[in-house]
């Protein structure tokens, strides 16, 4: 397959293990997909070694697909058919003649029976022992043993096969607020913050069922919850001989819904002599089981005590957030995971381990943040990564490119150095400016708000501090230039398919001229109605009741305009599909509903008809994925708020409650596929409530 432009900078500082070296290894297979797939294969190519990918029906076109040598099908979309199915990635390790598999993050790279099979195969598992894999991976299990290490913990209880009554009685011990945590797994999945004990017994069903999905185990723990904390990790690199160094910390505790969103490296918390503390304690937990590989050990450091850290788990694996440590210590990560996994003893000492400048990483998610960040899912219709010196992108993104809801919603990840702290994010903001993603909803625009946020930007972190901010971000909506460049497109369009003059619509009359009038769909069920007149390089345009002002519309390149409307000049990147236009500037993406006749009618007769003061009865689902839920019956008397279906997509649930009460009436059931939008549940209010209700 032909191999696509990966462009990377060339790391600040010296790039230790850089050098071509022989290894064992002439052909690797990448379990996994995304921008993790791609991002090894980087590796694997610069070192001569012969990449395989595998990939479910859903990932046919895939970028990590085409970046590799060799690929193979393993199955369906659901992951639990593809790349979790162990025989599967096994199978197509002996088809193509691989020695080593390299598990990436996610799916089975923490899974000890995938890395036992590996070894029963004579395959080489890129990563630690099984039994690394196993004290580590049980966060119950790997609290009680570093402890015995000198490292410190987290109080709370932690004892394999509590039921839901036992961690109930133990939890006023434990104290409130407190934290409830899966013991398999990690990212966030399951856990739930109870405030107060009458919180306690709803949040562990949750918790339960998000686990048992996520990883296949339900065991739950408790752990008292560190007033302001934040986050803290350190990177290790231990090989077969007994050597284990840290390559610093990264701060990753701009957080949302226990999910990274941004990464750097260094923390703006630390000073030297506790970075030193942290990471002797670090390397402490990986000696304990022997460790080997890239690893992170996970800290929770109390903001107004920075001094004190808490153990809270090791990743044995490779992280998200690994290319901030990458960029200020020019390490590859990846190769000297090869290396190890090869056999070669660590060429490096902690002496050589240098924190140049400053890293800093924004997740680029396939979401909403202006609709409770609701996983979305599209086809790319238009795609400009950023480029530039000290910037980093990676990414599984390509044009027509289509996001489906059976994976993590993440599509790349875009990385800044720099030689302090503020010029990085700086960096890092003007490549969320230039990156540009049309026909797929993403937060990049929330990404930039957020980098200005005067807590941010003074490294006054903390892992709620998402949370707090959110409500009073403004994000920009389609304001009157985005609707008149809108129009004038759509006006172009038509002026481009008029066979004759005749057809133009222009709005010439005899007398006064008549505009050619537009409805643009703007969200939330809005329509804004544009009137124009004159040809699209000089027109008079109209947006709603105001008076029409000078409007002109000009073509730079295939998909991009120059749009001058009322003495403001902007250029957008544009495309239009399935009735929708996208319109793209300086980071922020505009999505407008170009609604048919048919519709437009439909929307006026539904306004109608509807009762001033009324709620609509019908429960949409707000993003595509699977109902995993439903607590009520058809018939069934509901309250307003009463929970009716939980739909899970991109590893997210999200909850449909009654928008007032009354009968219900469900058209879904668990396990049923959602359409975006689709109806899943009518409430019928009382009379008396809808009289009661429309009553002035």
């Amino acid at each position: 397959m032909s191999a696509l432009p990966f462009p990377y900078p060339t790391p600040p500082s010296a790039c230790f293990g850089c050098d071509p070296v022989t290894t064992d290894f002439t052909t690797v297979l990448v379990a996994n997909r995304g921008e993790i797939a791609c991002r090894i294969m980087r590796t694997l190519r610069e070192r001569g070694i012969r990449s395989v990918a595998v990939y479910s029906d859903a990932d046919r076109g895939a970028r990590h697909v085409q970046l590799a040598d060799a690929a193979v099908r393993i199955g369906p979309a659901a992951p639990a058919s593809s790349y979790l199915n162990i025989d599967a990635i096994l199978d197509a390790a002996a088809r193509t003649d691989a020695e080593a598999i390299h598990p990436g993050y996610g799916f089975l790279s923490e899974n000890q029976a995938f890395a036992q099979a590996c070894a029963d195969a004579g395959i080489v598992f890129i990563g630690p022992s099984v039994n690394a894999l196993a004290v580590m991976g049980d966060k119950i299990r790997s609290k009680n043993h570093v402890a015995g290490f000198g490292v410190p913990i987290i109080p709370g209880i932690a004892r394999p096969g509590l039921s839901d009554e036992q961690l109930i009685e133990a939890a006023a011990e434990v104290g409130y607020p407190l934290l409830i945590k899966p013991s398999a797994g990690g990212g966030g999945k399951g856990m739930e913050v109870v405030e107060a004990a009458e919180q306690l017994a709803d949040a562990l069903v949750t918790a339960r069922r998000v686990a048992a999905s996520a990883f296949g185990d339900d065991t739950l723990f408790l752990e008292r919850l560190v007033a302001t904390p934040r986050h803290i990790e350190v990177q290790v690199l231990a090989d077969n001989y007994g050597a284990v160094i840290h390559l610093g910390e990264r701060e990753c505790s701009l957080q949302r819904r226990h999910q990274k969103v941004i990464e750097e490296a260094p923390s703006p918390l630390l000073d030297p002599a506790t970075r030193v503390r942290i990471g002797e304690a670090a390397c402490a937990a990986a000696r304990s089981v022997d460790y080997r590989g890239a690893g992170t050990v996970e800290f929770l450091v109390a903001a107004d005590a920075p001094g004190d850290f808490f153990f809270m788990e090791m990743n044995t694996r490779l992280q998200v957030e690994h290319p901030v440590t990458e960029l200020v210590t020019g390490v590859d990560l990846v190769d000297w995971q090869l290396r190890i996994a090869a056999g070669e003893p660590l060429g490096l000492a902690q002496s050589d381990i240098c924190l140049n400048g400053h890293a800093i990483e924004a997740r680029v998610y396939a979401e909403n943040p202006e609709r409770d960040f609701l996983p979305m899912t599209g086809t790319v219709l238009a795609l400009r990564e950023p480029v530039g010196e000290g910037i980093r992108v990676d990414s599984a993104l390509l044009p027509g490119l289509q996001i489906g809801g059976a994976y993590d919603p993440m599509l790349a990840k875009v990385v800044a150095w720099a030689p302090d702290r503020t010029a990085a994010i700086a960096r890092l903001d003007r490549a969320l400016a230039d990156f540009l993603v049309l026909g797929v909803h993403t937060n990049l625009e929330y990404l930039r708000l957020l980098l200005q946020e005067p807590p941010v930007r003074a490294g006054q972190l903390d892992t709620a501090l998402i949370e707090r901010t959110l409500p009073h971000l403004a994000f920009r909506h389609a304001d009157d230039h985005v609707l008149a460049a809108a129009a004038l497109l759509v006006h172009n369009a038509r002026f481009d398919a008029a066979i004759s003059v005749w057809q133009r619509p222009s709005g010439w009359r005899l007398g006064e001229h008549r505009p050619a009038r537009y409805q643009l769909g703007v969200g939330g069920g809005s329509v804004c109605t544009v009137g124009v007149w004159g040809e699209p390089g000089a027109a008079s345009v109209c947006v709603g009741e105001l008076s029409p002002r000078l409007g002109s519309l000009a073509t730079l390149a295939v998909g991009r305009v120059r749009v001058e409307f009322a003495g403001v000049t902007r250029v957008y990147d544009v495309a239009r599909a399935h009735g929708r236009l996208h319109l793209g500037h300086d980071g922020v993406a505009f999505d407008l509903l170009l609604p048919t006749r048919a519709e437009q009618l439909a929307e006026l007769l539904a306004e109608r008809d509807r009762v001033a003061g009324t709620l609509q009865p019908e429960v949409r689902s707000p993003m595509p994925g699977t109902v995993v839920a439903v607590p009520v019956s058809c018939g069934d008397r509901v309250v307003a708020g009463q929970t009716l279906a939980t739909i899970e997509a991109m590893k997210m649930e999200h909850k449909l409650v009654a928008p007032q009460a009354g009968t219900v009436m469900i058209s879904v059931g668990p396990g049923d596929l959602v359409r975006l939008d689709q109806i899943v549940a009518t409430v019928t209010p009382d009379t008396k409530t809808t009289r009661d209700q429309g009553d002035p």
